[in-house]
């Protein structure tokens, strides 16, 4: 890697970074490989902002939190998202909130905040007890010392929740089969980001094969689950306020501005298909690299029941009790600082000349922000590769107000981190009040890697110990 080196002031120079060989082509196989590793090692050399061209993009990356902000929040309608993977995740999973642009996108998001409220979120809570409750109840029964896989736990539950969140009950859906469609959609996705260009859905290659089988059979459940629900809430006699299934609330979704005017059956399966990505997968990758630091570190596994116990007395978690534990809400947040869900924001289109810091982004550059690399930083984090939840506590030292971004920032912030914290906290907390996590001796802490989440690049298993447990209190 031969890096650009000259006198000139920054407001002056071209914007630094590496030069690579065949019009830059010959990064993209490292990239795809190890993402996180190729993209750290161009930071380590250019910690601020680093540029260069692959094939006729110009791709700059953004690593000062202070300019990233300046980009995507102050200057937020000085881009779109990228069009190539908009245009992939459209053919997997249509018009979106993900995907749209402009006065669409507009629209869609704003019929969607009222199911995404703080208020209307506590009112899923019970969702989440009572799938996290019946995961946890076989679990007790079948538990022993052997190590047991925490991701397939943690996707079983939010599958799970999800599943009851979005239709307001499992019966009759096959939530393993739905999340492994979400995964097969997933991967075929993010392999397509690495070539020269999409390929059409209809492409005759094995993994597009599995994607087009998984995208039919969302789309069917889907389309069911929307005439079902269609004929349940009758012709205008519920109120939106009434429900508290997110299917419901997208189908009775009036738009603000115009009254009157809400989202047609195709937005509505749409939203529906994202929200089965979003509301799972996420969470579930969180929650176990969560667990897996939790398990490595007794010290914070014992404040963390201790708080647990101390807060619900064996009485379900409600939004409320969670607000009341700062250490479990810290360790959540921390987890997500070194091992962030969405490792890299989606890229953006510049549509004009962009100020970063003492910089100028050229109109129709790729801009990128990679999460997973900007809260590591050591400027911003003291021993940024530690797990230290502390640093989320009140009265902890500041940290530039971007540099920490898991749900990412802006007009664009993820609509459901709410939804997801919320999620987390009661599935965390209900785990903490029935069992002790402990890490199996001789086991080698996993790498991540990057698909459209973060993973652990081998299984993650631990050891579930039952503890003593009453039932519920009130």
């Amino acid at each position: 890697m031969q890096q650009t080196n000259t006198p000139l002031p920054p407001a002056a120079q071209a914007l630094p970074g590496p030069r690579f060989a065949v019009a830059g082509l010959t990064c993209l196989r490292p990239m795809r490989q190890d993402y996180l590793g190729f993209i750290g090692a161009v930071q380590s050399q250019h910690p601020d902002i680093a540029a260069w061209r692959v094939g006729w993009e110009r791709m700059v990356h953004v690593f000062h939190p202070d300019w990233m902000r300046q980009v995507l929040v102050d200057q937020s309608d000085g881009w779109i998202r990228w069009e190539r993977a908009t245009d992939n995740f459209a053919q997997s999973m249509g018009q979106n909130v993900l995907v749209t642009e402009g006065a669409v996108w507009q629209r869609q998001r704003r019929m969607m905040l009222a199911g995404f409220t703080p208020k209307r979120v506590a009112a899923y809570a019970h969702h989440m007890v009572s799938a996290c409750d019946e995961a946890l109840q076989t679990l007790t029964t079948s538990v022993n010392e052997q190590p047991l896989d925490v991701q397939a736990l943690m996707t079983h539950i939010t599958m799970d929740v999800i599943v009851r969140t979005l239709f307001g009950h499992a019966n009759a859906i096959d939530s393993a089969r739905v999340s492994t469609a979400i995964r097969e959609l997933s991967a075929e996705g993010y392999a397509q980001l690495f070539r020269p260009w999409n390929l059409p859905m209809w492409w005759p290659s094995a993994g597009m094969r599995r994607a087009r089988a998984a995208r039919d059979f969302l789309n069917a459940l889907i389309a069911a689950q929307i005439e079902t629900r269609r004929r349940a809430l009758g012709q205008g006699s519920v109120d939106e306020t009434q429900v508290s299934d997110l299917l419901a609330m997208l189908l009775l979704a009036q738009d603000p501005e115009n009254p009157g005017q809400g989202l047609s059956t195709q937005e509505v399966h749409d939203q529906t298909m994202v929200m089965f990505q979003a509301g799972h997968e996420t969470s579930a990758t969180a929650l176990t690299w969560w667990a897996g630091l939790v398990a490595r570190h007794p010290e914070v596994l014992a404040r963390l029941q201790t708080e647990v116990d101390t807060v619900l007395q064996g009485a379900p978690p409600t939004s409320e009790r969670l607000q009341q534990m700062p250490w479990l809400q810290a360790s959540l947040k921390e987890a997500m600082r070194l091992y962030p869900p969405a490792a890299l924001l989606m890229t953006r289109r510049t549509l004009r000349d962009l100020d970063c810091g003492p910089w100028k982004i050229a109109k129709g550059s790729l801009v990128t922000i990679t999460p997973a690399l900007i809260q590591r930083d050591p400027r911003w984090f003291a021993e940024p590769d530690h797990f230290k939840p502390e640093r989320f506590l009140p009265g902890a030292p500041e940290f530039p107000r971007s540099a920490w971004l898991p749900f990412g920032t802006g007009p664009r912030v993820c609509l459901g981190q709410h939804f997801a914290m919320l999620e987390m906290g009661v599935i965390a907390a209900l785990l903490l009040q029935r069992f002790s996590l402990h890490w199996p001796t001789q086991q080698p802490w996993p790498e991540r890697e990057v698909h459209i989440t973060l993973q652990p690049k081998t299984p993650m298993k631990l050891v579930f110990r039952a503890r003593p447990f009453n039932g519920r209190g009130n």
